[in-house]
């Protein structure tokens, strides 16, 4: 049986993103022209976050709830317009055209993905998903996916169409999340929306299975909770899918590790906070810590073994992370959404964001080989030279040190870095 993770004791805590913004670089003078007189994010864990039983894992997301994001304050500073706080009638968080210029990825999104599926595992029902999917990328000029067309689909963890989970509004938000951050980064792609029952590692493994057997490459996983003796066995059941990209968000709550991203045969992704920059790149990343207990995760696994690939010295077992992208909720994404809460536009953090945005880089990469491991791929030379180094920034106080605090090569919470085109996710 699986105890509390830290993380599950959070919701209702309402996070100002002052502290998240000093962290995120936000020092230009256009950002602080902006900040001055404008109320900071706020932001509260979602409902998925503490589960609904007793030995179900948690989502990993933040959905803001007032204030005005960084994406905000960057546009008033542009346009001299300051937008309303917690307005869900337009987007107030990063939308696809940031974020495939922030990752190196614009060329790769317009012409690649096509033909590949990209799966999204989660738990419950969300009856809206496809309409919500509709109206994101509608707003932003995507090409339509839906069920019609074939780009969409939906199913349980059996695979069935009609034989749907129970719904659940938590679930639904972050549901929404991670097909909106699919949608964003791999337009081309087709999207396959795995429900599972419950929130139990049993049923969601079994989701994974049945992605993998429609069909999908990449699968995209943004849950997690504490590490179990069970877990080696979790391995070999649900994850163990050579040739297939199993991307697990690295959770939430600061310095330590969780389970599935402690998998040896998965993705784990970290998270970072973004922001606008004037550098070449045009922007900016360090390590997304908003307080001691909410922040990427990262830290040793207690039982899962270190894969081949994995050469660094502070962990005997598997390390955490391996590469990483934007989760910060004051740096957060552009999410529609209309289940359970009023329909609008919301923006969310948490790694929950993070993982479905690697997945779908995996995706633009092209199809891994039958036999490879694509947790891998980001370990070799050519991947390595190929992500964004992110040097600043600590989820925590850990010894040794690299295991929470970012430097120069790898380190726990951001790995090898975030994606800067797609050469790293690729064999």
């Amino acid at each position: 049986m699986r105890t509390t993770p830290p993380r599950w004791r959070r919701l209702g805590t309402a996070f100002t993103a002052t502290a998240a913004l000093a962290l995120a670089g936000l020092g230009t003078a256009a950002h602080a022209n902006a900040a001055a007189p404008s109320p900071t994010a706020t932001w509260t864990a979602t409902p998925c976050a503490t589960p609904k039983h007793q030995g179900e894992l948690a989502c990993d997301s933040f959905r803001v709830t007032g204030g005005l994001t960084a994406f905000q304050k960057q546009r008033a500073a542009r346009d001299g317009i300051t937008p309303k706080a917690a307005d869900a009638s337009t987007p107030s968080g990063y939308g696809p055209s940031d974020l495939q210029s922030a990752y190196g990825l614009t060329s790769a999104a317009a012409s690649k993905g096509s033909g590949e599926t990209i799966a999204i595992v989660d738990a419950y029902d969300d009856p809206n998903a496809a309409a919500d999917l509709a109206k994101y990328r509608s707003y932003y000029g995507l090409p339509s996916c839906t069920t019609s067309n074939g780009c969409f689909k939906k199913v349980s963890q059996t695979g069935s169409t009609t034989s749907l989970p129970s719904a659940d509004s938590g679930w639904a938000e972050e549901e929404s999340l991670d097909l909106d951050m699919a949608s964003a980064v791999c337009p081309n792609c087709n999207i396959l929306l795995v429900e599972a029952t419950s929130a139990t590692m049993a049923n969601l493994g079994k989701a994974v299975n049945e992605a993998v057997t429609l069909g999908a490459k990449y699968v995209s996983n943004s849950y997690g909770g504490s590490e179990s003796s069970s877990d080696t066995s979790y391995d070999s059941s649900y994850f163990n899918h050579p040739g297939v990209a199993i991307t697990v968000s690295a959770g939430d709550s600061a310095y330590g590790a969780e389970y599935p991203a402690a998998s040896k045969y998965v993705t784990a992704v970290g998270g970072t906070a973004l922001s606008t920059s004037s550098n070449s790149r045009g922007w900016t990343e360090s390590v997304w810590k908003t307080s001691s207990t909410e922040g990427t995760g990262s830290g040793c696994s207690s039982y899962d073994a270190k894969p081949t690939w994995q050469t660094d010295t502070g962990c005997t077992k598997r390390t955490i992370s391996d590469v990483a992208a934007v989760a910060d909720p004051a740096t957060g994404v552009s999410v529609y959404d209309s289940y359970g809460v009023t329909a609008g536009w919301y923006t969310f953090g948490g790694t929950s964001a993070s993982s479905p945005i690697i997945a779908s880089v995996y995706a633009l990469a092209g199809t891994p080989s039958s036999s490879s491991y694509p947790a891998k791929f980001p370990y070799t030379a050519a991947g390595t030279s190929a992500l964004n180094d992110v040097t600043s920034g600590n989820n925590g106080s850990c010894s040794p040190s690299y295991l929470c605090t970012a430097g120069s090569g790898y380190d726990g919470p951001t790995g090898w870095g975030t994606p800067e085109g797609t050469a790293a996710f690729t064999g």
